[in-house]
C-alpha cells in the first residue's frame, strides 16, 4: 500500500487584461485557475500518515523500561517529565478541513474517516492531559472561537465513543471505495473492522467506571463484539507500511537518537529472557562480549540490560565493559523496517480476553490469549527480516506451553489479567506508544521498576502555550481536576 505523494498546486496569477468600470471587484476578482477547495481523497493521505505515526521516536521506550541512557538522566526513564504539548490539534486542523471537504461534496466516507481520527486523537490528548479542549475544539477559523473551553474527561471519552458509532454506521450505510486510502486501499469494511476494535479498545480503557450506568461500558462492549464486525486475522491489522522512498521512510532509519548512551532496559530484556521470548533476537542486539564469545544468536544468555535506577554512570560503565546490549541495528538501517500498527488483531484478541476475564462477555478465554500471541510472533515473522525461523507456528506452540506464559495454568483473575497485559507490554517494542503504559496505570502490570523516591507519573502538564493563549479556560480545568495544582502525579477521572 504505496503513500500517495499529492502536490496540490494552487495560487495561480491572476490576470485580468480590462475590467468595466461598472464591474463589482467581487465579480471579476475570482481565479477560475485558483482552487477554492480540495477533493478530500487529497487530504486523506496526509491524515492517515501523520495519525499513524503519531507515537514516532523513543520516549515511550524510555517510560516503558525498554530502553535506557547511560551518558546523561531522560525525564522519560525516571518518570521526571513536565509539559506535555498539543501538536495533535495541528493534526486534528486536517482533519477538519478533510471533514469539510467531505460536507460540501457530499462524500460521507470521508465523514466516517474523519470522525475516526477525530476520536483517536481526542483519546491520546484526554490519556495525556485529563480535562482538555473537546467540543469548542477547532471552531477558530469557522466561528472565531479562539479560546475553547476544557471538557470534563467522561464528556470527552462518552464523545469519542459516540464519533467512533457514527463513523461505523457511515460506512455501513456507504460502502464505495475510499480514494486515497494508504492503509487499506480504500476497502469500507476493513475500516469498519478497525473502528470497531478500537470501540473496545477505549471502553476497556475505561474498566474502572464499570458501575456508572450511564456510561453503561460492559453492555456496550458485549454488544460491540456481538455485532461481529471485528479484524479477524493479522490481515486485517490497521498499519501503516513504509516503502524505500524519500518521505516514506520508517521513522527510526538513519536516526541519530541511537548513539553510544542508548542501550536496553534490564527491566525488558530480564522479562524476555524469563520468557524464553524470541523477540529479544529482534529487539535487542548481543552484548559485545557475547559476539567475541561467538554465542548463537539464540542465545538469551548473550543479551543484558542495564539497571534503570541505578546512577546511569554505573550502567555506563557496564556499557564499556560490554555487557550491555544495543537496541538491534535493523530498527536505525533498514528504511522499510516493520510497519507502524494503530491497531492490530493481537491487541484486539487481548483486550477480548481481559473482558472474558472481567465478564463483559463470553468465550474461551484461553485461546482467544492464544491467537493474540500468534499473531504477535507472526508480525516478526513477516518482518523481522532473515529472522522468520524464529517465529514460526510450531515456536509459537511453544512458546504458549512455557509455565511462565500458559495461561490455562493460572486459576485467578489477577493471574489471568497479569499474563494477557505481560503479553500486551512484550508486543510494543516501537508500537503503540503510551498504550502499554496507560495499562499498567489502568492493571497495575506490568511492574516497572523505579527508585523508591519515585511516584508514579499518571499525566503530563498542560502547554505552556495555553497558560499563556487561554489562560481562564485552563485554569477553571486546572482547578476543577486538581484543586489548582497541574502535576504530573495528580490522577485524572479515568483512572480513579
Amino acid at each position: 500500500m504505496k503513500k500517495l505523494l499529492y502536490t496540490i498546486c494552487i495560487g495561480s496569477a491572476l490576470l485580468l487584461t480590462s475590467l468595466s468600470s461598472c464591474e463589482k471587484l467581487t465579480d471579476v476578482n475570482v481565479d477560475p485557475n485558483n482552487a477554492s477547495s480540495t477533493h478530500p481523497q487529497a487530504l486523506l493521505t496526509n491524515v492517515e500518515w501523520n495519525a499513524f505515526n503519531t507515537w514516532r521516536g523513543t520516549s515511550p521506550l524510555y517510560t516503558l523500561k525498554m530502553i535506557l541512557q547511560t551518558d546523561g538522566e531522560n525525564a522519560n526513564q525516571i518518570y521526571n517529565w513536565q509539559r506535555g504539548n498539543f501538536d495533535q490539534y495541528s493534526h486534528l486542523r486536517n482533519v477538519t478541513k478533510m471533514m469539510e471537504e467531505a460536507a460540501a461534496i457530499e462524500e460521507p466516507t470521508y465523514t466516517a474517516l474523519g470522525k475516526f481520527f477525530r476520536a483517536y486523537y481526542f483519546y491520546n490528548l484526554t490519556l495525556t492531559f485529563g480535562d482538555i479542549p473537546y467540543s469548542e475544539a477547532l471552531q477558530g477559523e469557522s466561528k472565531g472561537l479562539y479560546q475553547p473551553k476544557y471538557d470534563e474527561q467522561k464528556a470527552v471519552f462518552v464523545g469519542i465513543l459516540a464519533e467512533l458509532a457514527e463513523a461505523d454506521v457511515l460506512l455501513q450505510e456507504n460502502q464505495d471505495r475510499i480514494a486515497g486510502d494508504i492503509i487499506y486501499g480504500g476497502n469500507t469494511e476493513n475500516w469498519r473492522k478497525l473502528i470497531n476494535a478500537f470501540r473496545l479498545k477505549v471502553l476497556l480503557t475505561l474498566s474502572h467506571k464499570t458501575s456508572d450506568s450511564e456510561l453503561n461500558i460492559a453492555q456496550q462492549f458485549a454488544q460491540i463484539v456481538a455485532n461481529g464486525t471485528l479484524l479477524t486475522s493479522d490481515a486485517d491489522d490497521g498499519q501503516l507500511l513504509y516503502l524505500d522512498q524519500q518521505d516514506n521512510r520508517y521513522p527510526e532509519f538513519n536516526s541519530s537518537g541511537y548513539g553510544s548512551g542508548m542501550y536496553m532496559d534490564s527491566t525488558f530484556i530480564r522479562r524476555l529472557q524469563d520468557h524464553q521470548d524470541p523477540r529479544l533476537f529482534a529487539i535487542a542486539s548481543q552484548t559485545r562480549l557475547g559476539r567475541e564469545a561467538g554465542a548463537a544468536l539464540d542465545d538469551f544468555s548473550s543479551y543484558e540490560g542495564g539497571d534503570p535506577i541505578v546512577p546511569y554512570a554505573l550502567v555506563n560503565d557496564k556499557a564499556i565493559a560490554g555487557r550491555l546490549s544495543k537496541v538491534h541495528d535493523r530498527y536505525t538501517m533498514d528504511p522499510t523496517c516493520e510497519p507502524m500498527v494503530l491497531l492490530g488483531y493481537a491487541e484486539q484478541q487481548f483486550i477480548l480476553a481481559e473482558a472474558i476475564v472481567r465478564g463483559w462477555i463470553t468465550g474461551d478465554v484461553v485461546a482467544t490469549y492464544n491467537t493474540g500471541v500468534r499473531a504477535a510472533f507472526n508480525f516478526y515473522a513477516k518482518y523481522a527480516k532473515n529472522m522468520g525461523q524464529y517465529f514460526t507456528a510450531d515456536r509459537a506452540d511453544a512458546y504458549l506451553q512455557l509455565p511462565i506464559v500458559n495461561l490455562a495454568t493460572v486459576t485467578t483473575n489477577n493471574e489471568r489479567i497479569e499474563r494477557i497485559m505481560m503479553q500486551k507490554y512484550l508486543r510494543s517494542f516501537h508500537q503503540g506508544g503510551y498504550s502499554a503504559y496507560f495499562d499498567h496505570l489502568r492493571t497495575d502490570y506490568p511492574l516497572l521498576r523505579k527508585a523508591p523516591n519515585v511516584r508514579t507519573a499518571y499525566r503530563w502538564m498542560y502547554p505552556q502555550k495555553e497558560y499563556n493563549q487561554n489562560t481562564s479556560q485552563v485554569q477553571v480545568a486546572i482547578q476543577r481536576q486538581f484543586s489548582g495544582n497541574d502535576a504530573i502525579q495528580q490522577q485524572t477521572w479515568w483512572t480513579k
